[in-house]
């Protein structure tokens, strides 16, 4: 159990989202409180500075972030802007006192469904600027784009597909990959969102099946941009999340980003078809893109993805015990 309630020293900061372009209809609309607790450390008495960073929750076309609070024993901000739009809460400590670090995240969430990337019967978003785009094209340091090894799935799929236009490949990649790919958690290796793991094995979690399809859709020229955050279930109104789950959007022209989600997809086959394109209110978006940096005190490499907490002690990530927990309430 980690520590919610404040004490001498402890930052709270509290942030209310109001943005009544992005209301929802009553009908569409589902509401939780969700928690994220992090327990970090102990550091190392007289070891500095100390920086921790836990991803934050995000607006987009089916999620409003009504409320926010960060609860913490170590001084902090919220912070964010970087070229996805993720925002994040940054504490630090110049030396540590040699006390486990704890910082406790309550947000109230609305979702609504999607029944493609702009929503329920709302028109089409304008287009993005090509730059904006063009970051969803260009590979990362796990997803690769334009290499040999995608040839012969590529040709399969080119053959599916029947044509070259952008609708009829995006969804022949997402078919050929729900047809090809296993989601299973064997061994090691898998779930580190690796195209070249997930081409050669050919099984993984939801970060190898999406690392593959994003390989195979920036190779045609389909932008695509990785999503990271929780699943929230339907049917329960409270409880507690494992981990963590990530899906894709991918841009195609005169539709706009719609979301595709290949390893639900594989788990539900009776959602195969919702799943392309559709997406029901069963999560909770956190994070955009991969090779992420955090500001300019995260010194260290770019990180693989951002979902769970990151720390560094004196300049570099640092293999510090991190405790976490997540749960949801509907209401």
């Amino acid at each position: 159990m980690f520590p919610s309630t404040s004490r001498p020293g402890v930052v709270v900061l509290i942030l209310l989202v109001l943005l009544p372009t992005m209301a929802f209809a009553d009908s569409e609309v589902r509401r939780f409180k969700f928690v994220y607790e992090s327990r970090i450390g102990p550091v190392a008495s007289g070891r500095g500075p100390v920086h921790v960073w836990i991803p934050l929750p995000r607006d987009d076309d089916a999620q409003k972030v009504v409320k926010l609070d960060v609860d913490a024993n170590i001084d902090g901000v919220i912070e964010g802007g970087d070229e996805h739009g993720n925002r994040w809460w940054h504490g630090s400590l110049e030396v540590s006192n040699g006390e486990p670090i704890w910082a406790r995240l309550e947000a109230i969430i609305e979702r609504r469904p999607l029944a493609d990337g702009s929503g329920p019967g709302a028109p089409a978003a304008p287009a993005p600027d090509p730059a904006s785009l063009q970051r969803y094209l260009e590979a990362n340091e796990r997803v690769l784009v334009g290499h040999e090894i995608l040839d012969p799935i590529l040709a399969e799929i080119r053959e599916k597909a029947g044509s070259q236009q952008p609708d009829r490949m995006a969804r022949a990649i997402y078919d050929w990959v729900v047809d090809n790919v296993e989601y299973k958690k064997v061994g090691s290796g898998w779930g580190n969102g690796d195209t070249f793991w997930a081409c050669n094995e050919r099984y993984g979690n939801c970060t190898d099946f999406h690392a593959l399809l994003i390989s195979l859709a920036r190779t045609e020229g389909i932008p695509a941009r990785f999503e990271m955050g929780f699943p929230i279930p339907v049917g329960k109104n409270a409880g507690k999340i494992e981990g963590y789950h990530c899906w894709v959007e991918l841009y195609l022209p005169d539709v706009g980003w719609i979301p595709v989600d290949a390893s639900e997809a594989f788990k539900h086959p009776e959602k195969r078809e919702m799943l392309y394109g559709g997406q029901p209110s069963d999560r909770i978006h956190f994070t955009t893109g991969r090779d992420l940096r955090l500001g300019s005190d995260h010194k260290d490499k770019a990180l693989n993805y951002f979902i769970y907490p990151y720390v560094e002690v004196d300049r570099q990530a640092d293999n510090i015990l991190v405790e976490k927990s997540f749960s949801f309430e509907d209401g």
